[in-house]
């Protein structure tokens, strides 16, 4: 008898186990948490773990175990290979991350066959998101925050415009979106210029912007290094001293822009975020990343995974936890909410984040730099999907 009651005993907790193992989400973060762009890892890190704690280590009562796996930066057929294991091999429920377009683009036919929802929390190509069905995007694309840039340019007066971008999908997306917008508008781009991503010497380009008789210069740049070295390159080479105007999006990110020291004070950006944001939802936010983690950094890359976060944990709590990616992103496609950048929600057809953008310049406060938002320029779609 006793042993019909232990072995009975045995059988009920394996099957409760097995229930909780069922009910664990499993979520893979992909991303470089190595190499050169290794703080992009860490910024996930730190905002995935930030907004999991807020909510007590778990996503509409289920339990969550986060995979991380690390990309090592452009890298697409690596990143294609981690995610197949982590769909096929550790069968997870959600894939987020993907900082750069081509990794992103790579997992686009693993996914669709998968049906795994996959939340996107940097890349910024347009059309990524129609490459699959199951991309929902958290993040902004170029033209979300360039055509607003090139609009408010002409505004200011300025009617001759080098564009000079990184040369790779987002870049070209950048200098496609300013051209457009400010040609329509009346304006003129003198030259447009590539620099290869690998370049670490800014000085050519810049003294070609400076030959060219502008009067502004729109720059996208990959987050890092690129930023510090271009904005030495514009000071040193007296750009700034020949009256061309700097224009940017994520140029003076929070997470390098107290090692640009003066260098970059008056600096013009139009972006979607900044941690200097003037609202609750944001003081919050940034109060759970430094809780989390003491040198953890408020930017667009840790509000692109916080939100990333929530809108997985919606998912989740569409489908009852069940496996159901139809379900899932019919789910996200409803979603509105209060962000730390300001109200958001994702566009129903694109599955991208419509969102508020930003005039912003460098300042001091307290001693130090921060992106202080001067003008709202209210609402903004991917402008990218209409052209």
């Amino acid at each position: 008898m006793k042993t019909l009651i232990r072995r009975a005993m045995v059988a009920a907790a394996v099957l409760c186990a097995a229930q909780v193992q069922a009910a664990t989400i499993k979520v893979g973060i992909i991303g470089p948490f190595s190499g050169p762009f290794a703080h992009y890892g860490k910024l996930y890190k730190d905002s995935v773990e930030a907004y999991l704690a807020t909510q007590g280590g778990k996503l509409a009562g289920h339990e969550v175990q986060v995979l991380y796996r690390d990309n090592g930066g452009p890298n697409p057929s690596g990143t294609r290979a981690l995610a197949q294991e982590l769909i096929v091999k550790d069968k997870v429920d959600y894939l987020g991350g993907f900082v750069f377009t081509p990794n992103a683009m790579s997992v686009a036919p693993l996914i669709t066959q998968s049906k795994t929802p996959t939340v996107i929390f940097n890349a910024a190509t347009s059309d990524i998101t129609e490459k699959s069905p199951y991309f929902v995007r958290t993040s902004y694309t170029l033209w979300q925050v360039t055509v607003p840039a090139a609009r408010w340019a002409y505004k200011q007066g300025k009617r001759k415009i080098v564009t000079a971008v990184t040369d790779y999908a987002p870049g070209v997306d950048a200098e496609t979106a300013f051209k457009t917008e400010f040609a329509k508008l009346g304006g003129t781009v003198v030259e447009s210029i590539r620099m290869p991503i690998s370049t670490t010497d800014f000085a050519p380009f810049v003294q070609r912007i400076k030959a060219s008789g502008a009067e502004g210069v729109y720059v996208f740049l990959p987050g890092g290094p690129p930023n510090l070295g271009f904005v030495k390159a514009y000071n040193e080479n007296g750009l700034r001293a020949a009256g061309v105007e700097f224009l940017g999006s994520a140029e003076t990110d929070e997470f390098d822009l107290q090692k640009f020291g003066d260098a970059a004070m008056g600096l013009t950006t139009v972006f979607h975020y900044s941690a200097a944001h003037d609202s609750d939802a944001n003081r919050k936010f940034v109060a759970a990343l430094q809780k989390q983690s003491k040198d953890a950094i408020a930017n667009y890359a840790s509000v692109g995974a916080w939100d990333g976060m929530y809108v997985i944990q919606k998912m989740i709590e569409a489908t009852g936890g069940k496996r159901d990616g139809a379900a899932a992103l019919e789910a996200a496609r409803k979603l509105s909410w209060e962000s730390p950048r300001g109200p958001v929600k994702i566009d129903p057809q694109a599955r991208h984040v419509t969102q508020n953008v930003y005039l912003r310049k460098v300042e001091r406060s307290g001693g130090l730099l921060v992106n202080k938002e001067i003008e709202s320029f209210g609402p903004q779609p991917d402008f990218g999907l209409k052209n």
